[in-house]
């Protein structure tokens, strides 16, 4: 027999056996899958950001059909893809809370500088493990903008050099915060008297205006006007705890260094 013949024979069978494996497999292996999941994942977000607690989507729309997990904790998708989920189970969706990136620095360029002048990649990461910074502040944001690649939003940029959210695009998903070297972008609640402390500074007070004029001093101003004993001050740093805060705002009328202010109003 012709040898090219006799080779296109026994690769035509070897291919006729491997699909008849696979039918075979696909027959006797088949798991099957509540359609819930699939119609819960294609009505989620699908920025796959794990904020919800799960590694991604479909992990989460699985976790909601076989173990009960809640059907608000899509951030992205908000109160719209909560009660798509909530149909589809046939259950209520509950209270969904909106929430928003905030870039815990008040450290633009015309208030702080930079200790040296730094010609590597240009990325938060890089910069940091270079003696912890260039910033004058080694708290504050870097600005080389690993959350704005991070962002599948386009929610954040770094503007008159620090990162600065779009809070009509922001989702909330934390991806920033993840990626952040020096911790300063966080996720809370959307509230729209609620103010929170835009500094992460924890030196002392005299230290700290000397790297940069718009930091916390750890005065106590703020905790003294608190009337709801709402906000702390810890290594110098003010903190206030969305819980117990009532949105009064005397805090932001008596911090001496205006590093205090309502996110949702700017």
């Amino acid at each position: 027999m012709n040898p090219i013949l006799m080779a296109i024979i026994v690769v035509t069978v070897i291919g006729l056996i491997g699909a008849v494996i696979l039918v075979a497999a696909s027959i006797f292996m088949y798991v099957p899958v509540d359609e819930r999941v699939e119609k819960i994942t294609a009505v989620l977000a699908g920025a796959n950001c794990g904020a919800c607690g799960c590694a991604g989507c479909a992990d989460y729309a699985k976790s909601i059909v076989e173990e009960g997990n809640a059907v608000n904790k899509c951030t992205p998708g908000g109160a719209a893809c909560a009660a798509k989920v909530a149909e589809i189970m046939g259950v209520e969706a509950g209270a969904s809370v909106p929430m928003k990136a905030v870039v815990a620095c008040s450290g633009t360029c015309d208030k702080t500088g930079k200790k040296y002048e730094f010609q590597g990649i240009q990325s938060c990461q890089a910069v940091k493990g270079l003696y912890g910074g260039d910033g004058m502040c080694k708290f504050g944001c870097l600005g080389y903008g690993d959350c704005t690649r991070a962002c599948a939003f386009d929610a954040i940029h770094i503007v008159d050099g620090i990162a600065k959210v779009d809070r009509t695009k922001c989702t909330g998903c934390g991806a920033c915060a993840a990626v952040c070297p020096n911790a300063v972008i966080s996720i809370v609640p959307e509230h729209k008297r609620k103010p929170v402390v835009l500094c992460q500074n924890k030196d002392k007070g005299a230290d700290t205006r000397k790297a940069c004029t718009a930091g916390c001093i750890g005065c106590m101003k703020c905790a003294k006007a608190c009337p709801k004993e709402a906000i702390t001050v810890e290594n110098f740093l003010a903190k206030i705890d969305q819980e117990k805060c009532v949105g009064c705002q005397l805090c932001v009328k008596e911090c001496p260094m205006g590093v205090i202010h309502v996110p949702a109003n700017e």
